[in-house]
């Protein structure tokens, strides 16, 4: 097995076992009568707050998850490979975090939020800005590549669309650039001997 091959199996299992995983939670909500809907986000309600990270799990009905597989697929398996599994895994709670609480601080009263959608955000952020604060060329290719693959959905961070968690998106943006900032590599290198600081 080479080493680019055994980064990326376990990139690829990480992400392959969280999407069936929320597949698996959308068919017990399915089969349950919707039951699972009440661990989403209803806002400043400090009961709901419990509800953060459980959210970013579920969904309202199997298009809402279908349009989430493909983006939080490809994301983070890119996410997993660069950054490591526990890094990785860092910045994703870092992101449902953020995102979560900021659902609950600002969506409208009376709402319920849900959904993978808030870390296919996050992770687009952590992705488009890594590479420039880590000052690495491979990086920020994928950052621009990412930004032409899937720039367009920059809009839902927007208040356009009534029925859609803007909140969840921007919120979760958030949390993705702050992400690549707090995480980011604080490695130190060498030149002919001498510790390089910060490089």
């Amino acid at each position: 097995m080479t080493p680019r091959t055994a980064r990326a199996r376990p990139a690829l299992l990480l992400m392959l076992g969280w999407v069936a995983l929320l597949w698996v939670l959308e068919g017990v909500d399915t089969l349950s009568g919707n039951a699972l809907d009440a661990f989403g986000i209803q806002p400043r309600d400090p009961a709901e707050l419990v509800d953060v990270i459980p959210a970013a799990f579920l969904h309202f009905g199997f298009g809402h998850l279908a349009a989430n597989t493909l983006p939080l697929l490809v994301l983070g398996f890119v996410a997993a490979l660069r950054s490591g599994i526990r890094r990785f895994l860092a910045a994703a709670l870092l992101i449902i975090v953020v995102s979560g609480l900021g659902v609950w601080l600002t969506a409208a009263p009376h709402s319920n939020t849900a959904g993978a959608s808030g870390v296919v955000f996050g992770l687009f952020g952590y992705l488009l800005v890594r590479g420039f604060i880590e000052r690495k060329a491979l990086d920020i290719g994928i950052g621009v590549g990412v930004a032409l693959v899937y720039g367009s959905i920059l809009w839902g961070a927007l208040p356009t669309t009534s029925g859609i968690s803007w909140q969840a998106h921007l919120f979760g943006l958030i949390g993705g650039i702050l992400a690549a900032v707090v995480l980011r590599e604080r490695g130190q290198a060498t030149a002919g001997g001498v510790v390089i600081p910060g490089r």
